[in-house]
């Protein structure tokens, strides 16, 4: 008897369909044990954190590249202390061949080290494009951030999306991850009624210990009300345990609207956990019917 997938798994299947994964450059050596269960081709991002130097971050592309995976560097605008430094990072990136793709973020400093107020400032100088660069991600905010009011987060997206348009590069939008799949796919539709339609890949959290995932959420302003932590599956009452995104994928999987929310994938922040993460990834495809 042949059996007729659910709606829910189809929709599942294609949110999972070309995931991408977070690491950072000290998850290098992680990468080699987890490569096995990662499929050839998959999107990685490399962090670009204040306490990792540029030797850090080429060899972390590197090992991504050489895994038969997709570099993503990240740079971080804010941290950025001259022109001359990041013209020095996309030339070691370009000589390395892992410049393609490349994600640009603000970053956390509250004030620019140097010349880059935010990552709009970064790619409006061309050098991105100057270098090779083909392909840039751009973060998205759900649930709004910390420090930027709405508006000016919207403004952001729009001017870098009409910009990168113009240049004629490729884009696509990664989320800042959350536990409320309602707030994400209404951001969504938000955006696509804004007339931006840019693939957003929707960031979820790998499986982590319940401090660490709310430890995250408080500094990247994430919402963790008790609803919202019984919802995604997150105990306040035992900061000792672990939670994974079951729920949190399942629920997106049952609203998901091609034709509403357009090209939606996943992004997967692992906070040091690359292992785990991608196992667990694997085991749900597993368990899901989607392998």
């Amino acid at each position: 008897m042949t059996t007729v997938p659910s709606s829910t798994t189809t929709s599942a299947a294609l949110l999972l369909r070309d995931f991408s994964l977070e690491m950072t450059g000290k998850d290098t050596p992680k990468l080699r044990s987890a490569g096995r269960l990662i499929p050839q081709g998959t999107r990685i991002n490399v962090t670009y954190l204040g306490n990792e130097d540029l030797s850090m971050r080429l060899t972390a592309a590197r090992a991504v590249k050489d895994g038969g995976f997709v570099p993503v560097p990240h740079v971080s605008a804010r941290r950025l202390v001259s022109r001359q430094e990041l013209e020095d990072f996309l030339t070691a990136l370009r000589d390395d061949d892992t410049q393609s793709d490349l994600f640009v973020v603000g970053g956390d400093p509250a004030r620019p080290h140097g010349p880059y107020s935010d990552s709009l400032d970064v790619i409006r100088s061309g050098l991105p494009h100057r270098y090779g660069v083909r392909h840039i991600g751009m973060s998205g905010y759900p649930e709004g951030h910390p420090q930027i009011p709405r508006a000016a987060l919207w403004s952001a997206l729009e001017q870098k999306a009409a910009f990168l348009a113009s240049e004629g590069l490729a884009a696509d939008i990664i989320t800042q991850f959350g536990f409320d799949a309602d707030p994400v796919l209404a951001w969504i539709e938000e955006l696509r009624e804004r007339g931006v339609d840019l693939p957003v890949r929707v960031g979820v959290p790998g499986p982590a210990g319940v401090r660490r995932l709310l430890s995250y959420a408080a500094r990247f302003g994430v919402g963790t009300s008790t609803s919202i932590a019984r919802k995604y599956g997150l105990s306040v009452t035992n900061l000792m345990g672990t939670a994974g995104p079951d729920r949190f994928l399942h629920t997106l999987a049952q609203r998901y609207d091609a034709a509403v929310h357009g090209e939606v994938k996943l992004h997967f922040y692992t906070f040091g956990g690359l292992d785990a993460t991608s196992t667990w990834i694997d085991d749900f495809r597993t368990k899901e019917g989607l392998k």
